[in-house]
């Protein structure tokens, strides 16, 4: 299996870690009578935890097309040297997206996630030029 697959796979669990910040790192830990209203307890959260949150929100939004530019770039014989490159980055600056997130630079934060868009339609033309 190509680095890129397991990219996907990180990239589809990335937001579990995210949520997982925002429930059990902070000043205010959910418990499990909590966690029979997970989302009302999420959306009431500050601070760090709350960003968290969004992170993971937005992970859930960056997900689909960065695992379809994979998909696709490999189906249509692209150079798996270049999508690997691809896949890699993205993981690292979704990484990079969450910290700035969590801990507030937001400036920074959409720097971050331009790269990371740019590393999924880098993807795309990596297929279009197959």
């Amino acid at each position: 299996m190509i680095l890129a697959y397991w990219c996907v796979l990180i990239a589809a669990l990335m937001p579990i870690g995210f949520v997982a910040y925002a429930k059990f790192a902070g000043n205010k830990k959910m418990d499990f009578e909590q966690n029979r209203h997970p989302r009302r307890w999420l959306e009431q959260t500050e601070g760090a935890q709350q960003r968290a949150y969004w992170a993971q929100l937005n992970s859930f939004e960056a997900f689909p097309p960065f695992a379809a530019g994979v998909i696709i770039a490999v189906i249509s014989g692209g150079s798996i040297g270049a999508i690997n490159f691809f896949a890699v980055l993205f993981i690292l600056l979704r990484l990079v997206y969450g910290w700035c997130y969590i801990s507030d630079r937001a400036t920074l934060r959409s720097l971050v996630w331009g790269g990371a868009a740019a590393c999924t339609v880098a993807l795309f033309i990596v297929a279009a030029i197959g």
